[in-house]
């Protein structure tokens, strides 16, 4: 109990257990994993495409996103991360790297070494077990937002991604009217729905005069979460976040 109190890796054995069953010998083992940690600023790079690392990322606090860019030199966001999460888990598999990740906003994360978690993996079938879960999940996830991108409309892409990131939030706690924080410019919000800026800015003024949401730079506010729900068009299944009513939890009534 004592190293649930201080150790930042908590969270990522909270999130690994959402994906699979994690006993209290797996926590421990998880726990006890050596790690390093540090701070970086908002736009900084956690990992760029080719790199070669031996360590996973994991983090604490803040939240990043992954992008891919075109010849072109044009951006495309491929997904996001929150606390507790991995951002570089399929490096312990994969040498070289395919895309970049960068922070959102100041963050703190820590690295794990190859060999540690590859070494607790072998010993702890249920951990290699959470662990593989876990990419297979961010797979899942890629493909609802290949869905979003491809066949949404942009009012409902948009939607969509509220719901995604309310969710897997979680802020189903926030007193009424409480803004969920949404970190994002509207060009990175552009850059997630293969959208452009104005198109992103346009739609949102539609969804606040629909009464679906109201944003400003404190974040996002939703009045009605079944309301926007309804419009995007949203089932968390694919998040496969072992709740016990997926289609009825409503985490950002604010």
């Amino acid at each position: 109990m004592k190293l649930d109190s201080i150790s930042p890796l908590v969270g990522m054995v909270e999130k690994l257990a959402l994906y699979a069953p994690v006993s209290v010998e797996d926590r421990v083992g998880l726990l006890e994993l050596p790690y390093s940690s540090r701070f970086l600023e908002a736009g900084s790079y956690l990992l760029r495409d080719r790199d070669t690392p031996d360590q996973c990322g994991m983090l604490v606090s803040g939240l990043a996103y992954r992008h891919k860019v075109s010849v072109e030199g044009l951006r495309q966001i491929v997904s996001i991360y929150i606390p507790g999460e991995f951002y570089s888990l399929q490096q312990l598999h994969l040498a070289t790297a395919d895309s970049n990740v960068q922070w959102l906003t100041r963050c703190e994360v820590v690295m794990i070494s190859h060999e540690a978690l590859r070494r607790l993996a072998a010993e702890r079938f249920s951990v290699a077990q959470a662990l593989f879960a876990t990419t297979i999940v961010e797979l899942s996830m890629s493909r609802e937002w290949m869905l979003n991108i491809g066949r949404r409309d942009a009012r409902t892409r948009i939607a969509h991604l509220l719901c995604e990131f309310a969710f897997r939030l979680d802020k189903h706690s926030l007193p009424a009217g409480q803004a969920c924080e949404l970190p994002m410019t509207q060009e990175q919000l552009a850059d997630a729905l293969g959208l452009t800026a104005v198109h992103v800015n346009r739609t949102l003024k539609v969804l606040v005069n629909d009464g679906l949401i109201a944003y400003s730079k404190r974040g996002v506010t939703i009045p009605n979460w079944d309301m926007l729900v309804a419009k995007a068009g949203f089932n968390s299944g694919y998040l496969h976040m072992n709740l016990s009513d997926t289609t009825t939890h409503k985490p950002c009534h604010a």
